[in-house]
């Protein structure tokens, strides 16, 4: 028995994402990279708050392969602090304008899950919106997305802002999900948003079992015919079942970003380009 190739995981509309003028080809794996302005993101590697740091980072992402670039300002790993709506605008304002300035062809995604930070961003150029929440936190961000017509990355994840890493009991996590997933693509279609890119939520309010299950069972998703974003890069999935540290998960993450690859992702969102870039080489 053979193995299919890869571009036989991908559902014909999974294949593109509009973006303001631009179409993104996602027939083909892209990779989306990690850069965060905070000062507690749960990777040290990944907090860039310096503009010489932010800008030198971009460029290598980009020349190492890099398709979209992530930035956040504020961290949602387990027992990150609150940040208020004026703190995390002053943390991603520059740096949005300085990576549209020095790099404008490459799209900028905005992880946030509220409407004024969203608003801000798409002001200041950009592209799309990654939001943990699934418009859950701040009911604003969904106006936001309505009016601007912006691309929009829904997540799976609890209801509770604090209660995002909270686990618990499923009857059936997979139909809850897809429930939930159906739901609120409905509730974005109606209100005039279909570019729309879903992602299961690794490692939010989900056991460590849950997680390896719903990567085991990626293909799944491919019902809600939505291009399917994985962001598990260095994540405790992976250290916690190896035992070993963040520091030490680069080659787990290789092995699990190359599973998703296999059973369908559109895109991957990791902290290290280079070594994503060569997995979708050796893959095709």
């Amino acid at each position: 028995m053979g193995f299919s190739k890869v571009e036989d995981t991908h559902f014909p509309k999974n294949n593109y994402l509009r973006v303001k003028d631009k179409l993104i080809d996602l027939s083909f794996p892209k990779i989306m990279g990690i850069v965060n302005v905070t000062p507690d993101s749960f990777y040290s590697s990944s907090r860039k708050t310096s503009e010489k740091a932010l800008l030198q980072t971009v460029n290598q992402m980009i020349e190492d392969g890099a398709d979209l670039i992530d930035l956040g300002g504020y961290s949602t790993k387990p027992g990150a602090e609150f940040v208020s709506e004026e703190e995390e605008l002053n943390r991603i304002s520059n740096p949005i304008s300085l990576i549209k300035k020095e790099f404008p062809a490459i799209p900028l995604t905005l992880d946030t899950f509220r409407g004024k930070i969203a608003k801000h961003g798409i002001e200041l150029g950009v592209d799309i919106i990654n939001d943990i929440s699934g418009f859950q936190y701040d009911l604003d961000l969904l106006d936001v997305i309505s009016e601007t017509k912006t691309p929009y990355i829904l997540m799976h994840v609890n209801s509770d802002l604090n209660q995002m890493h909270h686990t618990i009991q499923h009857e059936n996590l997979f139909r809850e999900m897809i429930y939930y997933f159906s739901d609120k693509l409905l509730q974005l279609k109606n209100r005039g948003i279909v570019d729309v890119i879903i992602d299961p939520g690794f490692g939010f309010s989900k056991t460590l079992e849950q997680n390896h299950s719903i990567l085991h069972n990626l293909e799944l998703f491919h019902i809600l015919e939505r291009p399917i974003l994985v962001g598990l890069s260095r994540k405790s999935m992976i250290y916690n079942k190896l035992n070993i540290s963040i520091d030490d998960s680069l080659n787990g993450t290789s092995i699990l970003n190359t599973k998703a690859i296999l059973k369908g992702a559109s895109i991957i969102r990791v902290h290290d380009v280079k070594e994503a870039k060569q997995i979708i080489e050796l893959i095709h």
